[in-house]
Parts: structure tokens; sequence; C-alpha cells
């Protein structure tokens, strides 16, 4: 898989896909993440890629004309599943967006930022548009993280224990079961009996048991779905 973000500040994401997970993935040869500084395909001599908005409204809005060269330069050397513009009004992010999205080949992530992007844009060169909730974050950067994390750590091979990541929270529309390790026993606080018994299939009925009472409490909008 190959991911190509497009940001005004790449430093805002280079920790992330540079550590843990996203990182062994690349390293692995399972997924290429490519930063793309916005600024480097302005005409303009002082590198802005921003301007005021017609009509008068507060705030700088990123211009059509970087995005297009940067999007068609891209699209020349690949053709690509989705280009996501990443926005509050967008279909909100979830972790079965993310299982569909670990199975495209290449994605490119549009990051917002000021007041957001030239509605041109939106219009003609997005194909999807994605938000992480509904909250106003000072750019797209960190949406793109998020999303970049959440895919990638479900390609194959990028988790040791594969098996891991089916039992993560919002697979099957669950929360995940309780976890607990050593010491069994700590300040009087004991670990669950059936989870030291060591009986199998007596411990899988616990955690589908708790995945249910717990969802049921915290999350019953999910056993609706």
């Amino acid at each position: 898989m190959r991911i190509d973000i497009l940001t005004v500040l790449p430093e805002m994401i280079e920790g992330m896909i540079n550590c843990s997970i996203v990182k062994r993935a690349q390293n692995k040869g399972l997924a290429e993440i490519h930063l793309h500084n916005l600024r480097d395909y302005t005409t303009d001599k002082w590198r802005r890629v921003d301007d005021y908005p017609f009509g008068g409204e507060a705030g700088m809005v990123i211009q059509v004309e970087p995005v297009d060269k940067a999007i068609t330069a891209l699209k020349e050397e690949r053709i690509y599943d989705e280009i996501i513009y990443t926005s509050p009004d967008g279909e909100t992010f979830n972790q079965p967006m993310a299982n569909r999205m670990s199975l495209y080949t290449n994605i490119i992530l549009l990051c917002g930022h000021y007041k957001g992007v030239d509605y041109r844009i939106r219009e003609h060169l997005i194909t999807k548009e994605i938000s992480v909730g509904d909250y106003v974050l000072t750019g797209g950067e960190l949406a793109a993280a998020i999303i970049t994390d959440a895919v990638v750590r479900l390609l194959p091979g990028a988790i040791g224990d594969e098996q891991s990541a089916l039992s993560d929270s919002f697979q099957d529309n669950l929360l995940a079961p309780p976890v607990y390790t050593r010491p069994a026993e700590y300040r009087g606080w004991k670990v669950p009996d059936v989870l030291l018994s060591g009986h199998q299939r007596n411990i899988e009925e616990w955690r589908l048991q708790q995945a249910y009472e717990r969802t049921a409490l915290l999350r019953p909008d999910l056993l609706k779905k």
C-alpha cells in the first residue's frame, strides 16, 4: 500500500510515521508513506499556498492551484483508489471504513488547514471526504495521521500477532473485553479466576460476554448495527 499525504506542515506527521507499527510496516515493505509539502507546488516567491476568501470572511483558504499541481503530478505516476480530503463535514471514520481502506493499493490524503481549501478542490479533485469526529482541529494533519495509523496496522504482517487486531474494539461492532497481566493479585485487586483457569473455551465465552456487556453499557448504539 502507498499513502501520499499532501500538507503544509509535514513535520506534524513525520514523528508518527517513523515509529511503532507504522514504521515496522514500512521497513517490511508493506507500506510506503510519502509526505508532500504543498509549498513545493506553488509559484509564489514566498511559497504561500493560501489567500483571503472571496466575500470577506475571516481566515485564510488553501488555493486550488498548488493542490491541483500536486495531485496531477502524483496521478501521472499511478492510479489511486481514493483521493481523500480530511474535513469536519466528511463521512465519520470508523473501523469498518479502516478495514475497507486496508485493501486499497494507493490513496492520497489531503490535509485541510487554515479555514479550509478552495471548494473547487472538493468539487473536482476529491473522491472522498473523511471526518475523525465532531470537532475542529487546527489542521487535517492529525486526522491524516489517525487514518494512516488505523489503516496501516491492518495490513497483513504489520502486527506480529494478526489475531490481535481481530479482537480490537469496534471489530464486529463490539468494544474489546477487559485485559489483565501479571501479577495476578495487586493490593487485593484480583484478576478474574476464569482467566487463570487455563480453560480456553470458558475464557473465550467470558471475553465475548464482557464485550457485549461493556458495549451495551458504554456504546449501546453499536449493538443496533
